[in-house]
């Protein structure tokens, strides 16, 4: 027993020693070393100590980490054969309605705190791109590296309608959203062949297509300068400016505040999600919906049962790409200024870590992981230049502790009825359904 023990105390500690050789060595260019400018020349200082401290606390870490994996004998649970099916708790539909009453209450709870709101509303735009994205590389098994492509195909379409055409922000709402949908079938359909890396690799030249052609094609998208002045969404014909004769303020008799446009941007992007989820949920329900998750499984044995995967995948992308458009529409009016610098392939990057974090196909997980992704990164301000360093350790943690997203398990869409044999009064076998 004794020489069992030893045996593993040798091995946490050799793990140990490797994580925090390797932290030393990522450590050095991240934290040892750091260059000020001094009258146009870079000079070099060192912070040797703040690094061993850093490389002694991965150690400690990492081996406090192995003893209690070991103690608690934490492994994982092999399936077992003939182990009868059972329909899972329902434990995300209270969570699920906890979180929408906050929301909902959000800018009541917070109204003297117009920062909060603002990043709420940051967090809500992400959410519904989550949303949008989990349904082409969630639920149909299509990895899109270029989906911030549609998100600015919206956001462009409804700062040129507005520009050239006079257009409101909801007339645009549904033309930008038709729009997004084309460019998405003009996408899909050519790469229909393509599987895995190959359809990443198009995806991604696709976005950088977008994002060029926004570059260069100054005569009509303005170029690097972008499109500014671009029209605030109104509330029924009541603006939120101060001076306007029709404001929100003056037909209400309420004293002119910023914060009405602030709240009312966060209501408007709160009811865009709430019916971006609900058309979600309800379309895994649908046949179609099925179908995107039978292809993502097996596309072989769909197309083998007579499945149209072209049009599946089709669908897929069509309907992605239209919530991407709508919350690139809701993103112009929210900013009243766009240009290229807003769709970078950082934006795909983080709309992409924000699906597999949060667990594919999970919509509630989505959520979770935009509060991650966006929180994380805004609270981090106070540490300056560790901010971005604490963000990818956090994602790093998020992916070792669960590495098949916040919320890897989700109920399922569609559960399997089976008939169950039960005696009737007259004394027959009836039939009963039981889920």
């Amino acid at each position: 027993m004794n020489m069992i023990r030893e045996k593993n105390l040798r091995r946490h500690l050799v793990d140990a020693l490797k994580m925090s050789a390797i932290g030393a060595v990522l450590g050095v260019p991240l934290i040892g070393m750091y260059t000020t400018d001094k009258g146009g020349v870079l000079e070099v200082h060192t912070r040797w100590s703040l690094l061993a401290a850093v490389v002694i606390a991965i150690f400690f870490i990492r081996l406090a980490q192995s003893a209690v994996m070991t103690s608690l004998h934490i492994r994982r649970k092999k399936p077992i054969l003939g182990r009868s099916l059972r329909q899972p708790k329902k434990i995300t539909n209270p969570l699920g309605w906890a979180i929408f009453v906050v929301a909902l209450l959000l800018p009541i709870l917070f109204s003297g705190n117009r920062y909060f709101v603002d990043v709420a509303t940051t967090v809500l735009i992400y959410v519904m791109l989550g949303w949008g994205l989990n349904i082409v590389v969630g639920l149909a098994g299509l990895l899109d590296l270029g989906y911030v492509a549609f998100y600015a195909v919206g956001a462009y379409a409804y700062a040129l309608l507005s520009h050239h055409f006079g257009f409101s922000f909801w007339a645009c709402l549904p033309i930008a959203a038709v729009i997004a949908a084309t460019f998405g079938i003009l996408l899909g359909y050519p790469t229909l062949r393509l599987r895995g890396d190959y359809l990443a690799i198009v995806t991604l030249g696709f976005g950088e297509i977008i994002r060029l052609i926004l570059i260069n094609w100054g005569g009509l998208t303005g170029g690097p300068n972008g499109i500014s002045g671009i029209d605030r969404p109104t509330l029924f014909g009541l603006s939120f400016s101060g001076n306007a004769d029709d404001s929100f303020a003056k037909y209400f008799g309420l004293e002119y505040s910023s914060s009405h446009r602030v709240i009312f941007l966060y209501y408007l992007i709160f009811v865009l999600a709430v019916i971006t989820n609900t058309l979600v949920l309800r379309m895994r329900k649908v046949p179609t919906g099925r179908a995107w998750e039978a292809v993502r499984e097996d596309e072989i044995a769909c197309r083998a049962l007579g499945i149209n995967v072209t049009n599946i995948k089709l669908s897929a992308f069509a309907l992605g790409a239209m919530l991407g458009g709508l919350a690139g529409v809701f993103f112009a009016a929210r900013q009243g200024f766009i240009s290229p610098e807003s769709f970078t392939f950082n934006e795909s990057a983080i709309i992409l870590a924000i699906v597999v974090l949060g667990g594919m196909g999970s919509q509630l997980g989505v959520v979770f992981a935009a509060l991650v992704l966006v929180l994380l990164p805004e609270f981090g301000r106070s540490f300056t230049e560790y901010r971005m360093l604490l963000f990818g350790a956090a994602m790093v943690l998020i992916m070792v502790w669960r590495p098949g997203g916040i919320f890897s398990s989700r109920e399922p869409s569609i559960i399997w009825a089976r008939l169950r044999k039960k005696p009737s009064p007259d004394g027959r076998q009836a039939a009963e359904v039981v889920r």
